[in-house]
């Protein structure tokens, strides 16, 4: 087994790969085809895209065109932050499904809590809406599993108090360093699987003496350490990548990080302990 074809388990029973490969600022057209076909043709088999990123249709040509059987890669897209009415984010996921054109997405997530443009919004009732749409889509079969995207505790409990379907997954920024206690241990509380986005810190971490210095005893680089990482706290990373080097590195992780080391990891996180925060789009 590799960390490719090993899953974690979803709130409602659905498995999901330990590591999933993110589109997020990748253009759409050559640029997103050919990223998703190497990520696929590299043994990815987790794809996480969204409406916002507008590469939908090029992530969905390369799943179609690959060969690989539909039910054997797990898709992820998400509800554009803006959308905060029960028929606008209808309407979205059918903008969506016509996009991708895969039959069924595997996770659909509510993008942020608040439109991009106002971040911190109070749009507690307009998550509301939203939730009830994704239940009705969930219901549908059109999509696996539904979850939301850079809630805080508060935006996770105000779905929860009012959810007949608990959002499964929360996908918010986190790597070494900044790996959002609050809002992580909350939602591993209530069965929901932490997702990891921006897990290298948008190449900071590459950059990072001390996790270069940790890597270098485990013969890894200073990414695999890092997405090793995330996984080791029960996470799941979205690297992104163009390269196919990068691409295929970012999936070789079979090692593990002595407790010791984790431990060294975990406390360079405490700058982030003492407050809850995700304001940028993943």
């Amino acid at each position: 087994m590799s960390v490719l074809t090993d899953t974690f388990r979803l709130a409602n029973g659905s498995q999901i790969p330990q590591v999933g490969f993110g589109t997020w600022q990748i253009p759409g057209g050559d640029t997103a085809y050919n990223a998703v076909a190497n990520a696929l043709k590299a043994g990815y088999r987790h794809i996480d895209t969204a409406k916002a990123y507008a590469n939908e249709s090029s992530v969905g040509k390369a799943i179609r065109d690959s060969g690989i059987p539909r039910e054997e890669i797990f898709v992820t897209t998400k509800l554009p932050a803006e959308v905060k009415t029960y028929q606008g984010a209808l309407d979205a996921f059918d903008t969506t499904m016509a996009n991708l054109d895969v039959g069924y997405v595997d996770l659909y997530l509510i993008h942020a809590p608040w439109p991009w443009g106002e971040i911190g919004k109070d749009c507690d009732a307009g998550n509301l809406d939203v939730w009830r749409a994704m239940e009705k889509i969930y219901a549908s079969g059109k999509a696996k599993a539904i979850g939301v995207s850079n809630f805080n505790s508060h935006d996770l409990q105000n779905v929860l108090n009012h959810a007949e379907v608990a959002p499964m997954v929360d996908q918010i920024q986190y790597y070494v360093g900044y790996t959002e206690p609050k809002i992580t241990k909350f939602a591993q509380d209530h069965d929901m699987l932490v997702e990891a986005y921006s897990p290298l810190a948008t190449g900071d971490m590459l950059a990072n003496e001390a996790i270069k210095e940790m890597a270098n005893k485990y013969h890894v680089s200073a990414a695999q350490l890092a997405l090793r990482f995330v996984l080791e706290n029960g996470v799941l990373p979205l690297p992104k990548a163009t390269s196919q080097a990068h691409i295929t590195a970012n999936a070789q992780l079979d090692f593990s990080i002595a407790a010791s080391d984790m431990a060294k990891l975990n406390a360079m996180s405490d700058t982030a302990k003492n407050h809850e925060h995700n304001g940028t789009q993943g």
